[in-house]
């Protein structure tokens, strides 16, 4: 090195040196170096270009003396004079770049160039630092190595920053998911713990959107369950199936899977997020329970983005977390569940032993009211409607004794008392029973026979008339100020049994949908002063014959509700 720019450079060497303790921003210290670079060389402009990983083209980090449209030029390795060094990783200096064919014009003005490449401490390069001239010859060899010196220290101050950044950035990961985690354990319900997650992740970068999507139980359809980061509306239900998606995978191979272009990707998952938003590049990492795989937590970005190892174990820890809130959600869940199972358990062996009680009370008055209504010998003409009145009376009177009898003999078989009926007539008496009261309620009533003729069950007849009168009684209780019930009588086919089936809507307000679920589970009442137990008994009276209770349809015009049981084979 001569002696007249040796002092220059070892000023500019100095210099740079110092940056790592002037600023510990990366961009501040390349505008630094850069700026010293063209005061110690010849040079009217210069660059450093690093060269970006996720799709391997120079980028220009900070430049001098150059068009305000450099920035914008991004070559390929091996492309131009700056990529030839990349591509190569030796200095280069050019005294005309006119007549060599590897230059690309970037301001016609300049004439020479040399470039030198940013060598990591481990031999690869990172990027180039080019210098230019608007005169031919204008570097010398001499120039050549103070460049070449002055882009070692510049290398060797950005390997120390980005060792700052890095420490920083693994401890804001850490920070981040150590306060996700604190949250999450106090948090049960797995719906608000997945969309706290999704908000959270956004703090991570590159991360811009963030999604969680759940598999159905059909164990081949996803379902977006949480989303963060989108300015658009999103689509209430997005769904698809493992083979629309290349996230899929990560689900099959229980691994993360990234996928670099989405936009050239041939995927069914968020199409129109992705062109509205700008996103680019997803990762998405399986949610991974005990059992299997339950879903994936994706992560979007804005620009091509290659995920590098500490993003990925960053993220995939996250779904970790996902995985552990969700599981936590569900044995919470269990749990309560359990606490409920047993409390009602509890209830219904309460009710067991007052019910018991209650029966050997009540037999002893109900054995003189019979007694006494027998002894009263109230004979009318047939023709005489009180007649059918007294009939219904008498056979109330007996179903009380039965009722009674089966509660002191509670888990006794009871099969001897069933016989053979027509489920229409069964109907007839029931709505011959509740006449009034329909007519005080306001309530106008129709009753539609099958079509196909009678419909013989083999039933306890008293169980399903209490089981018919609960129905109605509750359509009349959803219509407080009147309505209307439609009943109606027909078969159906299940499998290979044959069903009598009962059909019976309202005009109520219909079923709340937060216990619609839950209609038939003991204790469950909407009214004041109601036991919970009406629909409970339906259900049990319908499975001890082999038959069921369902809602078809319910919502603000009203409810239906579905009454089976088998048919009685008629001999041919």
């Amino acid at each position: 090195m001569e002696s007249g720019s040796a002092q220059p450079a070892l000023d500019a060497l100095y210099r740079i040196s110092s940056v790592l303790n002037a600023t510990d921003d990366t961009q501040e210290a390349l505008e630094l170096v850069i700026e010293k670079i063209v005061e110690v060389l010849p040079a009217e402009s210069a660059a450093i270009e690093l060269i970006n990983p996720d799709d391997n083209r120079l980028e220009i980090e900070a430049h001098r003396g150059f068009p305000h449209s450099l920035p914008q030029t991004r070559l390929k390795i091996g492309e131009g004079l700056t990529g030839w060094v990349a591509l190569h990783g030796q200095p280069l200096r050019i005294g005309d770049v006119t007549v060599d064919p590897r230059y690309v014009e970037v301001d016609p003005a300049i004439l020479s160039e040399m470039a030198v490449p940013l060598m990591s401490q481990q031999g690869g390069v990172l990027g180039v630092v080019n210098v230019s001239s608007r005169r031919r010859n204008a570097f010398s060899d001499q120039d050549l190595k103070v460049l070449s010196l002055l882009t070692g220290e510049v290398s060797r101050v950005l390997g120390r920053l980005w060792l700052i950044q890095q420490l920083r950035r693994a401890a804001e990961h850490r920070d981040a998911l150590i306060s996700i985690a604190r949250v999450i354990v106090n948090q049960r319900r797995s719906e608000e713990i997945l969309q706290f997650i999704a908000r959270r992740a956004l703090v991570i970068d590159p991360c811009r959107l963030c999604a969680v999507f759940l598999l159905e139980p059909d164990g081949e359809t996803l379902v977006l369950k949480a989303c963060s980061g989108s300015s658009h509306a999103l689509p209430e239900k997005e769904r698809f199936t493992l083979d629309q998606s290349a996230i899929g995978t990560a689900i099959r191979r229980r691994k993360s899977i990234e996928v670099l272009d989405l936009p050239r990707t041939e995927e069914h998952h968020f199409v129109e997020v992705t062109q509205k938003e700008g996103l680019v590049s997803v990762l998405a990492c399986p949610i991974d329970l005990d059992e299997g795989v339950i879903g994936t937590l994706n992560l979007y970005t804005k620009r091509s983005h290659r995920f590098n190892n500490e993003e990925k174990r960053v993220f995939e820890t996250l779904a970790g977390l996902a995985a552990a809130a969700i599981r936590n959600a569900r044995l919470y869940d269990r749990v309560f569940q359990s606490e409920e199972s047993l409390r009602r358990s509890e209830r219904l062996t309460t009710l067991g032993l007052l019910s018991s009680e209650i029966a050997h009370e009540i037999r002893n008055p109900l054995t003189t009211i019979q007694l006494l209504f027998d002894s009263l010998a109230l004979d009318f003409e047939e023709e005489d409607p009180r007649c059918r009145d007294v009939a219904i009376i008498h056979e109330k009177l007996a179903q009380l004794n039965s009722i009674v009898s089966r509660v002191l003999s509670f888990g006794k078989s009871r099969e001897e008392l069933r016989a053979d009926f027509l489920l229409e007539e069964l109907v007839e008496d029931t709505l011959h029973l509740v006449r009034l009261k329909l007519r005080q309620a306001r309530v106008e009533l129709s009753f539609h026979r099958a079509a196909e003729g009678p419909l013989p069950v083999r039933v306890n007849k008293g169980q399903i008339q209490q089981a018919v009168l609960n129905l109605l009684l509750n359509a009349t209780q959803a219509m407080p100020e009147g309505g209307s019930i439609d009943i109606s009588t027909t078969s159906e086919k299940s499998g290979e049994r044959s069903l009598a089936v009962l059909r019976i809507r309202d005009t109520g307000t219909g079923i709340a949908p937060e216990v619609q679920e839950r209609i038939f589970d003991s204790f469950l009442t909407g009214h004041p002063d109601g036991t919970g137990l009406g629909l409970s008994i339906v259900q049990r009276i319908l499975k001890a014959h082999q038959g069921e209770v369902s809602v078809e349809a319910t919502g603000p015009q009203g409810t239906q509700l579905k009454v089976s049981l088998p048919l009685v084979r008629r001999a041919d």
